[in-house]
């Protein structure tokens, strides 16, 4: 049997898929691109925007005009919050909430093709159980439950990720997510990450752990730790997220940790002034903003407010940086034309970026209408128009300000990792502090931390 698998949205979903990837590979079956035919297409969906969600439905369509008589299924959070607009596509088969993605591969794999199964109805089935109706005054978020992941990429896919790009299947060594928690308390007025992925919980301090050594016995050298609200681990074990950190620390074989995302409330001075003792966790801090306006802040309910914001950035530089060190790579999550974003509410965020801020990425995305959300029925909403002019903005300051990143560490003594991929005669590799470099590809050196002088 021949499946094949996409991914749209965010890290959790890409190392989600790898572990139905790897599940499918253990049943027999043969994984075979998204374009190719195949008897099950499995599309893994996002739902953050109006534009992730028409992706999903296109590429069901494509699917369906590749394999007419394939079966199409469907997870992910635009599965978990509105499984009837994905039952209307021609094609669609199953649609997974989010309590049943431990049962995708066993569903398909073991029971779709089984002859003396009933499963082999070709009517589209969901199974109902915990799914939202956003549209209702009841909201019920999914189920607690932890899909567990471990999933090995190249540096070109972790850095997609990251970075919030759609990163193309690498080829597997050098780095691995490791998912250690799942959902959100938050709440915030735009989102509806809660009610498609739940409430806020985690896999233990042990289990993490035992992963990790898994992942180490692959000879992969780095591990970096993804969650929707990663820093809020601990909800459902009684462990604190300094712990984790500390017991992932001790992991023989892991060279390199990294956070993929850690809210700004919820990185505490302690916590920093361990990773800067001298700990395998790189200085590169990827930070969600959203709005450099305590206007808009307050208003979407976020959970500090610029100068908070500021402070933490200040003392993760203090810990960190000094003569002839790195300087920390921070990454910050911005979002354009939220409802009652007035031009000079945006320059707040514009001049708090540029001249208080000056991270090294700025991953920009224009503020997306969920419907259900409380933003949605705001009346002053962005126009479209103006959402593209102010990302537009947004993204030459990014540009501008990596540039500035990279040349203010010309001179300084860091480290690599090299990844496996030959590109024309070159290999790449990125920093402690995540600045990409090339040199001539050497596979003595591949998957080697080296020191260099940038």
């Amino acid at each position: 049997m021949k499946i094949a698998l996409t991914t749209l949205g965010c890290k959790l979903n890409y190392a989600e898929t790898s572990t139905y990837e790897r599940g499918f590979r253990a049943a027999g079956w043969e994984v075979v691109p998204w374009s190719a035919q195949a008897d099950v297409y499995l599309l893994n969906t996002c739902a953050v925007t109006e534009t992730a969600e028409k992706k999903s439905r296109n590429l069901i369509r494509r699917a369906h005009k590749v394999a007419p008589d394939a079966r199409i299924a469907v997870t992910g959070c635009y599965a978990q919050l509105r499984p009837k607009d994905l039952l209307a596509i021609p094609g669609v088969w199953k649609v997974f909430s989010s309590d049943e993605k431990t049962q995708i591969v066993p569903f398909i794999a073991e029971g779709a093709y089984s002859p003396e199964s009933s499963l082999r109805d070709p009517s589209p089935i969901f199974f109902p159980a915990y799914s939202v109706d956003l549209s209702g005054a009841s909201r019920r978020p999914a189920v607690p439950g932890i899909l567990p992941t471990g999933k090995i990429v190249e540096g070109e896919k972790a850095a997609g990720v990251i970075r919030g790009q759609s990163p193309r299947k690498p080829k597997e060594r050098t780095r691995s997510f490791l998912k250690v928690q799942d959902g959100c308390d938050n709440f915030c007025a735009y989102c509806t990450v809660p009610y498609a992925r739940g409430r806020s919980r985690n896999i233990p301090i042990c289990e993490a752990v035992r992963q990790a050594k898994e992942i180490a016995a692959k000879g992969v050298k780095e591990i970096v730790l993804t969650g929707v609200n990663t820093g809020d681990f601990g909800r459902t074990s009684g462990e604190t997220f300094l712990n984790l950190l500390k017991a992932l620390n001790e992991v023989e074989g892991i060279e390199r940790y990294r956070i993929s995302s850690i809210e700004p409330n919820l990185i505490t001075p302690e916590i920093v002034d361990w990773i800067a003792s001298g700990t395998k966790f790189q200085p590169h801090f990827h930070i969600p903003l959203q709005s450099g306006s305590d206007t808009l802040l307050r208003r979407v309910s976020r959970r500090y407010d610029t100068a908070l914001f500021a402070s933490r950035i200040d003392y993760i530089r203090k810990a960190f940086e000094g003569p002839g060190r790195p300087l920390v790579f921070f990454g910050i999550d911005v979002i354009v034309g939220l409802p009652g974003e007035s031009e000079e509410l945006f320059e707040e965020t514009y001049t708090f970026l540029k001249e208080r801020i000056r991270p090294a990425f700025l991953h920009v995305f224009p503020y997306s209408k969920r419907p259900g959300t409380r933003a949605a029925q705001w009346p002053d909403q962005v126009p479209e128009h103006v959402k593209a002019e102010r990302v537009a903005r947004l993204e030459a300051l990014s540009n501008e300000l990596h540039t500035a990143f990279v040349e203010a560490n010309k001179g300084v003594r860091t480290t690599v990792l090299w990844e496996s991929a030959d590109k024309n005669g070159l290999m790449g590799g990125y920093t402690a502090n995540y600045i990409r470099l090339e040199a001539p590809f050497d596979a003595a050196r591949v998957n080697t931390i080296e020191e260099v002088t940038l």
